[in-house]
């Protein structure tokens, strides 16, 4: 197993007994958190216990029901911490990106700080899905723009022109991920024509 797989295990290990102290230092139950967030028990359970992987659509209602961001149930890296994870790359304009995993091929996931610039759409293969940690974020989607506030959420097909950054003259924060597929993320900010339907369980 090399480094790469090996931190991501400690990652998703770590994310079990998060969720467990979380829930206990607000005095919930699994019962009461089940009503709050419509996962089950039993669901609930296995994730606290290690025996069910965590996934985004299980992630998101669990952080919203305990009130914290996205990363501090998976750990992220903090930008502050090179020493020991991955460094922080510094792009254009002050931009910040912290690289959180590194699976060639597969859905990479990235911590960004992203500072005011001009808009400039973009099209490329593959999907993306944005949550923003802190700030505001603007998306141009095609003819569509949306403002994104913390605990928000857009996922798109990037074949489609788009844009994101700064909604106003400050930066903003968010969790993004990209790659070939987004059938992982389920919850939708961006206008749909159709009811996508309650997100599996």
């Amino acid at each position: 197993m090399d480094s790469v797989d090996v931190e991501l295990e400690r990652i998703l290990d770590g994310i079990g007994p998060r969720l467990r102290t979380l829930r206990r230092d607000r005095g919930l139950t699994l019962e009461a958190l089940a009503a709050t967030t419509g996962i089950s028990v039993s669901t609930l359970s296995r994730l606290e216990s290690g025996k069910r992987r965590p996934t985004l659509d299980l992630l998101i209602p669990l952080a919203r029901a305990h009130r914290v961001a996205l990363d501090q149930l998976v750990a992220a890296p903090a930008s502050g911490d090179p020493g020991v994870h991955l460094k922080p790359l510094r792009k254009g304009h002050g931009s910040i990106l912290v690289p959180l995993t590194q699976y060639p091929g597969r859905v990479q996931v990235f911590k960004q700080v992203l500072t005011p610039r001009e808009p400039k759409l973009v099209t490329h293969d593959g999907y993306e899905w944005l949550y923003v940690l802190a700030g505001e974020l603007r998306l141009i989607l095609g003819e569509n723009k949306l403002t994104l506030r913390p605990g928000e959420v857009a996922e798109f097909d990037t074949g489609e022109p788009h844009w994101f950054g700064p909604a106003d003259t400050s930066p903003v924060e968010i969790l993004h991920l990209f790659g070939p597929r987004g059938d992982q993320a389920v919850v939708r900010a961006s206008p749909a024509t159709t009811d996508p339907g309650p997100a599996p369980v």
